[in-house]
C-alpha cells in the first residue's frame, strides 16, 4: 500500500476513530492530538502492516495504544459524575450564559434528548476500568467482532469477553441506580432539567417519548435496554450532530470538573 492509498483510507476511518477517542478520553483537543499521532505513527509503519487484519483495525490498534498510554496516569471518573458536575454548573455564575450563547450562534446546538444520552453514556462509561470501557466502546458503538478487539488490544478472546460481560453488568447497574428515563426512582434528572432550560415550552413527557428504551422502561430485561441505548450512541457522531456545539461544551465543562474533583481525592 503505497502512502497516497493510506492517507485516503485514513481519512475514510478518521470521522470514526476521533468519535472513538473522545469517547474514551472526554477531550476534544486529546481526541484530535491522538487521531493525528495515530495517522503519524501509521504512515511511517504502512510498510508493516500485512493485510491480517484490515486497514481500519490495524488503525484502531494503534490510536487504542496511544490512548491507554494519555490515561494510563489518570484516574478513573466517579459513577456520580453527573451530580458533582450539575453542582459546579449551578455554581458557576458564566455557566448557563455561555451555553445560551452557543445555543444562539451555533447551528449545532439543539437539545435533543438522545443527544444528551449518548453524552451521558461518555461520562458513565469513564467509571469502569479502563479495559472494560474500550471494549465495550469497540463492540457495541464502533460495531468491531470480538476477534477483532483480540487485536486492537492483543489479549485472548476469553478476555475480552470478560471484560465485555464485566463493562456491560456495571453499566446496567449503574443506569438502574440513577437513570431516571428508566427508574422512577433514579437519582439523575439532567435529561429533564436541560430539556427544561433549552425546550421550556416542550413538554419534556413527549421528548421522552421519542426514545425507544424510555417507553419501555419496565421491560424486565435491563440488558436489553442498555442494547436501545447502545442503539442511539451508535447513531450519534458527537463531533457532527444537531447538537454537538452543545455537548461538547457540556463534556469539556464535566471533564475540567472532574480532573479537578480526582486531584483534590
Amino acid at each position: 500500500m503505497t502512502n497516497e492509498q493510506f492517507t485516503t483510507e485514513f481519512e475514510k476511518t478518521r470521522p470514526q476513530l476521533k468519535s472513538y477517542i473522545l469517547r474514551i478520553t472526554a477531550s476534544v483537543q486529546d481526541s484530535e492530538d491522538i487521531v493525528q499521532d495515530t495517522y503519524v505513527k501509521a504512515s511511517m509503519k504502512i510498510e508493516e502492516f500485512r493485510g491480517e487484519s484490515s486497514l481500519r483495525t490495524w488503525i484502531f490498534a494503534i490510536a487504542s495504544n496511544l490512548a491507554k498510554d494519555n490515561l494510563r496516569v489518570k484516574k478513573r471518573w466517579t459513577e456520580d459524575v453527573t451530580d458533582i458536575c450539575r453542582e459546579k454548573a449551578l455554581s458557576n455564575p458564566n455557566y448557563f450564559p455561555e451555553i445560551m450563547q452557543i445555543q444562539q450562534s451555533s447551528d449545532h446546538a439543539n437539545f435533543e434528548v438522545k443527544e444528551h444520552i449518548n453524552f451521558c453514556l461518555t461520562c458513565i462509561s469513564k467509571s469502569l476500568p479502563l479495559e472494560q470501557q474500550i471494549c465495550i466502546l469497540l463492540k457495541e458503538v464502533h460495531q468491531f467482532k470480538v476477534s477483532e478487539i483480540t487485536e486492537i488490544l492483543d489479549i485472548t478472546e476469553a478476555m475480552v469477553k470478560y471484560y465485555l460481560h464485566t463493562a456491560r453488568q456495571k453499566m446496567v447497574s449503574i443506569f438502574e441506580g440513577r437513570c431516571a428515563l428508566i427508574n422512577k426512582n433514579g437519582t439523575c434528572h439532567q435529561c429533564s432539567e436541560l430539556n427544561g432550560i433549552f425546550n421550556p415550552k416542550q413538554r419534556f413527557e413527549e421528548e421522552k417519548n421519542k426514545i425507544e428504551f424510555a417507553k419501555k422502561a419496565d421491560h424486565p430485561d435491563r440488558q436489553y435496554l442498555l442494547d436501545l441505548r447502545l442503539e442511539i450512541v451508535r447513531g450519534i457522531d458527537p463531533f457532527n450532530s444537531v447538537g454537538s456545539d452543545l455537548q461538547l461544551h457540556h463534556l469539556e465543562h464535566n471533564r475540567k470538573v472532574m480532573e479537578n474533583f480526582l486531584d483534590k481525592k
